[in-house]
């Protein structure tokens, strides 16, 4: 994997699919991926609503860039943590539903998360912005080397970060486990 995720070639202007094939292409990638960047962003402590509107916020970014993104998965999980950290630097008014228009059915509907699901969510929202960041790209299946390409920072920091995470979400789950017993 590159250094970073960058354009292919910064001398050519980002354009969206110009093409039925480059559109398809994107709309298949998108139905896949959206569910999977929600919870990547849930995974940063974000509400449901945020991480919709960071990972939607970053795809329309990625359709007006799309012939000239060279790593999607990972370029599209960092635009939509700066997204996610722009809503929270802001704090607008509470998000509003707006009906979707007809054609299809939106991939935010296939996000399920069940109880432990759910819990890993909670104890992940209450980490340090630091390891949360870790567990979401590792989780994602990025590996240690990658993410702390991605991230900035040592594969040692990487391996650190992740241990005190799941250090946290075993000590919850053993709370959960012992207050339903």
């Amino acid at each position: 994997m590159a250094q970073r995720d960058q354009l292919v070639d910064s001398r050519h202007r980002p354009r969206p699919p110009v093409d039925s094939a480059g559109r398809s292409e994107f709309a298949s990638f998108y139905a896949q991926t959206m569910p999977r960047l929600v919870v990547f962003v849930l995974r940063h402590g974000a509400d449901v609503h945020e991480a919709a509107e960071a990972a939607q916020a970053a795809f329309v970014q990625a359709w007006e860039r799309w012939e000239t993104i060279e790593h999607p998965n990972a370029w599209l999980r960092t635009v939509a943590f700066r997204h996610l950290l722009r809503l929270r630097d802001r704090r607008e008014g509470p998000f509003q539903n707006l009906e979707d228009p007809p054609g299809g059915v939106c991939p935010l509907e296939r996000i399920e998360l069940d109880a432990q699901e759910a819990l890993v969510l909670k104890v992940l929202a209450d980490l340090p912005m630091q390891q949360r960041r870790v567990f979401a790209w590792i989780y994602d299946g990025f590996s240690a080397r990658e993410t702390a390409e991605l991230l900035k920072i040592t594969p040692e920091a990487v391996r650190q970060n992740l241990a005190r995470a799941r250090k946290s979400l075993r000590r919850a789950w053993e709370t959960l486990k012992e207050d339903h017993q």
